[in-house]
């Protein structure tokens, strides 16, 4: 190196000169690569943590405004009313017979003789063990010949409206069952209709479905009202776990948040996860205890005053990744946390399976605590992630928020009650588009309370789910 050095001295001025500059250029051009290669590696990080978020896919972006909605086009296609359905053999035929009351004889308007007549609607259901059963109703009809008023007579299995083209219609255990496979089981909306023709031999559509369970949801309709009753009930529970999931409304994205108890289950889709769509469940005067992640929206000032559990699932996963990354003495703070927070976890799965009584386990956790604040206590430590790591849990546990289900068993030290909730719409979200409307949005958020809170209270959430559209209040559907 010193002979090289030796020899450009030697170089006349001119051209030491050409060659430190060359050399500069040299040098300048490669700072350049290395500055594009670490803003692709910044991209390729920022791509990878957003792979892990949870999304919803198929998307990429605002649907095309201006496109067609979906759905047949008008003249294109044939439209057929549904026909009366015939009874194969095995098949239970009831023919009733529906009247005009008494004091429908005669014209409310301008009291003159109504032109009676008559309509068939019918009802066919498969009630459980039994084969197929068709009620016909022979609906005695009356219309004014002066004024056009018309009237039909009234049973309580024909729903207001059955008639023309809503005539035949499907039983409340139909309904039930076919609802019951898509909001519950999963089964894409296009597949229920075979699979409940191969099960019953009754024919239904896709359409039909999904007009049904948008009418039984809308405002003020039987089902609105439970899932209102359930959110109160959530908002009155002691315990909570919440969790959300991404969610698309009409391509535009949004959040499924969901809230459990040991017997209740409330969802919600909103555009966005704030701490005003928590308190929107949950209310300003939440006095019980919440479960959570450390998501952003739970950090909210707003909610300071609720006592809180961080899930330690995912302070252990977080720890580890940090842990998989370093090396030597890099580890030791890591290492030393989760063995003290899986200390914590297993003394409360004791506790649950009876082995300790409510003081001894009171009595360990405060130790198992104190050596989390000695851990956890604030300084400075040579490892940035290290360090980030300490701040961040710290500030959890200087809340309170790390170490409540020591003091309170009765609620869980992680989050899984409420990551258990959410994973079937985590796997209909994967392999749907999600929500078309706000309505299907509304749609989908009240079928899936109703049937997984059924789910939570009975071993048959079909049957029960028959009684509530047969007029019975959730609780006395999931009565034994």
């Amino acid at each position: 190196m010193q002979e090289i050095d030796d020899e450009l001295l030697k170089l006349p001025a001119k051209e030491l000169v050409g060659i430190i500059r060359r050399q500069e250029e040299t040098i300048r051009r490669q700072q350049e690569i290395i500055e594009r290669l670490e803003k692709r590696v910044a991209a390729l990080e920022e791509e990878l943590r957003e792979s892990k978020r949870a999304k919803a896919p198929f998307s990429k972006g605002l649907r095309n405004r201006s496109a067609k909605r979906p759905g047949r086009r008008a003249g294109e296609g044939l439209f057929v009313r549904r026909s009366e359905p015939q009874a194969a053999p095995g098949d239970a035929m009831e023919e009733i017979a529906v009247k005009l009351e008494a004091g429908q004889r005669r014209c409310p308007r301008c009291d003159t003789p109504l032109v009676r007549g008559q309509e068939v609607a019918t009802v066919e259901d498969t009630p459980e063990r039994t084969p197929r059963v068709i009620k016909r109703f022979i609906v005695e009809t009356g219309r004014c010949p002066q004024c056009g008023f018309q009237m039909r007579g009234r049973h309580p299995e024909l729903s207001p409206g059955q008639s023309g083209g809503n005539a035949h219609q499907v039983g409340p255990q139909v309904r039930a069952l076919a609802l019951g496979l898509h909001y519950h089981d999963g089964l894409p909306l296009r597949r229920v209709p075979a699979v409940i023709a191969r099960m019953t031999g009754i024919r239904l559509t896709q359409s039909a479905l999904t007009q049904s369970a948008g009418k039984l949801c809308e405002e003020g309709a039987l089902l609105d009202g439970h899932y209102k009753a359930l959110r109160k009930r959530i908002a009155g529970s002691a315990v909570v776990n919440t969790d959300d999931t991404g969610w698309r409304v009409s391509a535009t994205l949004a959040f499924l948040m969901g809230f459990f108890t040991g017997d209740t289950a409330y969802y919600q889709v909103r555009l966005r996860h704030r701490h005003q769509e928590v308190l929107e469940v949950l209310g300003e005067n939440f006095g019980g205890m919440m479960g959570t992640d450390r998501g952003p929206s739970y950090e909210a000032e707003a909610l300071s005053g609720i006592a809180m559990q961080k899930c330690l699932s995912h302070l252990l996963k977080n720890l580890s990744e940090v842990e998989a990354r370093k090396s030597g003495r890099a580890k030791t703070f890591t290492s030393a946390l989760k063995v003290t927070l899986r200390e914590g976890l297993k003394l409360w799965q004791d506790y649950r399976r009876g082995e300790m009584t409510l003081r001894a386990y009171r009595r360990r956790g405060r130790k198992i605590e104190r050596c989390l604040g000695e851990q956890l206590r604030d300084r400075a430590l040579s490892d940035a992630d290290n360090q980030r790591m300490l701040d961040g849990i710290g500030y959890q546990h200087d809340r309170g928020r790390l170490t409540l289900f020591l003091e309170r068993p009765e609620i869980e030290p992680t989050n899984n009650r409420a990551e258990r909730g959410l994973r079937p719409a985590v796997i209909a979200r994967k392999v749907s588009h999600c929500s078309k409307n706000q309505r299907g949005a509304k749609t989908y958020s009240v079928m899936k309370t109703i049937f997984t809170t059924l789910a939570l209270r009975t071993n048959n959430i079909v049957k029960a789910f028959t009684e509530i559209l047969r007029g019975k209040t959730l609780e006395a559907a999931c009565e034994r």
